[in-house]
């Protein structure tokens, strides 16, 4: 079982039909957002609980849970088969191992309409409260596909036809002027480390966010962001 935290991504996991166990509520909590989620628990026959805050406090490892939090039913992970057919715009993370940068990226991959978040298992955060946190309801809505080697994978996504869009300060081209074709992959790295060497290799083009600042590089979610809503601004239907 895993638990969510906060107001947002349990009423979103509740309207999304999310396998939920139960919903925990301080004791003595109010308004009008967490009567929402009493009500919407009646009506779908979810057991709720009201605990004490310190209890809380231990079912989500301390973080911030607005007075709310949800035991939902394992396995968030989807197969790469799942989305494979339909899908017009992976996000590939390339060890991305902060779980609120991991979460970041899944809310803004689906404001702009992507179709999955591919993570590898090893080295790069899993889908945890704190990720789910910052997704603020995503995680309901946007496939996260766990994957065995992010090189084996974009390997296979060239094979379906995909193009590969490395996101790297090292690239020749300019996010807001390269062609983007379809469907399409975009990979960004690890924060602070940018795109392994081999993963870089396998790309068909390495896109640069131009700076005006000192600043090398943006956070790997907000430099995420601003690619997706190009690639959204330009979407090849």
């Amino acid at each position: 079982m895993q638990t969510l935290a906060g107001i947002h991504p349990v009423l979103e996991a509740i309207r999304a039909g999310q396998s939920v166990d139960r919903v925990l509520i301080v004791k003595g909590a109010g308004g009008p957002r967490l009567q929402e989620i009493i009500d919407l628990c009646r009506s779908r026959k979810i057991p709720v609980r009201f605990e004490p805050r310190d209890s809380l406090d231990r079912v989500t490892h301390g973080a911030v849970h607005q007075g709310v939090a949800a035991v939902v039913a394992a396995g968030a992970y989807r197969a790469m088969d799942d989305v494979l057919d339909s899908a017009r715009m992976l996000v590939v993370l390339d060890g991305v191992e902060d779980p609120h940068n991991l979460g970041a990226i899944v809310r803004t991959a689906h404001a702009a309409g992507a179709d999955a978040v591919v993570i590898p298992d090893r080295r790069a955060a899993p889908v945890t409260e704190t990720a789910a946190k910052a997704a603020a309801g995503a995680l309901a809505h946007l496939p996260v596909v766990k994957v065995g080697n992010v090189n084996q994978t974009l390997d296979r996504l060239k094979k379906q036809g995909f193009w590969i869009y490395g996101l790297d300060e090292r690239g020749t081209e300019s996010y807001d002027t390269v062609d983007y074709s379809s469907p399409a992959a975009l990979v960004v790295g690890a924060e602070g480390k940018g795109l392994h060497e081999m993963v870089a290799k396998r790309c068909d083009v390495l896109v640069r966010i131009p700076m005006a600042g000192q600043i090398a590089s943006l956070n790997v979610s907000v430099a995420t962001g601003v690619a997706l809503f190009e690639w959204k601004r330009r979407k090849v239907n």
